[in-house]
């Protein structure tokens, strides 16, 4: 621990000479410690996004996503930011999503929700983990009924720097989507991610649990979170088997080292003892027999 008043010179310092960093929060904090010369485990952006498709238990995932959304205001990056509705049960979800305290914004209040939300361009202090209703009062927000919200709720279509709605919010504020079908509702993530929060995590409410495979092997993703409440379920959970941690690491597409989640074996040493074993050279055609069927010699 570092005396007060804690620096950044002083962390820099401290940093330099520990034997192991573990960087969290901003991404700033995070280059920092990469380039500290301490070898350094780093978490990239949050920004989740969760699919519900057209087999969805839908009265289950609307529950599931208000509990996670709404779980310390929406400031874990766990949280679901965005969900991209299949339209088949896009009418059913939003239903859902009102009896469990979300609250649609009209145009109107949505474009007095970003300009207090993003007054400069940067993500308010204002609004970052508060509960939505003082979010509404602070925002000016019309509708009554904002005033009762758990969550507010914004219907979105794009995704970039255009469109701040589509990036994290941390805050009880989540986009809505609307895909024509799966494969339409897994790009929309894609342009997400490639805005932000590539290599975290992306939840999807199915019966069909071929499709979170398919996520797996086509997004840039180290977790694939399946009908559960994200941002509890995430960081490891009883009845999921993933290391209990609050440090997600998002690999090389989020520019981090590892994309496991952070736990007790990142911070041990092992030593191995080799002993002679019988040789077992392979052949040129077991190492690059299938290559060379598939180009050719030269």
């Amino acid at each position: 621990m570092l005396p007060a008043p804690v620096t950044r010179e002083a962390t820099l310092a401290l940093m330099r000479r520990a034997d192991l960093v573990v960087a969290t929060g901003s991404q700033a904090n995070v280059r920092a410690a990469y380039t500290s010369g301490t070898p350094a485990f780093g978490v990239g952006a949050g920004n989740v996004a969760t699919i519900v498709d057209e087999t969805a238990d839908i009265e289950a995932a609307a529950e599931k996503i208000a509990r996670s959304k709404t779980f310390d205001h929406a400031t874990s990056c766990s949280s679901e930011n965005s969900v991209i509705i299949v339209e088949a049960v896009a009418s059913a979800m939003r239903e859902a999503l009102a009896r469990v305290g979300g609250v649609l914004l009209d145009a109107a209040d949505k474009a007095r929700l970003q300009a207090f939300m993003w007054p400069d361009g940067k993500l308010s202090s204002l609004a970052i983990g508060q509960p939505a209703t003082l979010i509404a009062t602070r925002a000016g927000l019309l509708n009554p009924a904002a005033g009762r919200a758990r969550m507010l709720l914004v219907e979105e279509s794009g995704y970039g720097p255009a469109f701040p709605f589509s990036g994290e919010k941390l805050s009880p504020v989540l986009t809505v989507y609307t895909a024509q079908d799966f494969d339409h509702a897994r790009e929309i993530v894609r342009g997400i991610y490639a805005y932000m929060g590539a290599g975290h995590s992306v939840g999807l409410h199915t019966r069909r649990m071929e499709r979170a495979l398919n996520l797996g092997e086509s997004l840039p993703v180290a977790r694939v979170i399946v009908n559960q409440a994200h941002a509890i379920a995430t960081g490891g959970s009883f009845d999921n088997g993933l290391p209990f941690s609050l440090s997600m690491g998002c690999g090389t597409w989020g520019r981090n080292n590892f994309s496991d989640n952070m736990n007790w074996r990142h911070f041990v040493n092992i030593t191995r003892v080799a002993l002679p074993i019988p040789e077992r050279v392979p052949s040129e055609e077991e190492i690059f027999g299938s290559f060379f069927r598939r180009y050719g010699r030269k």
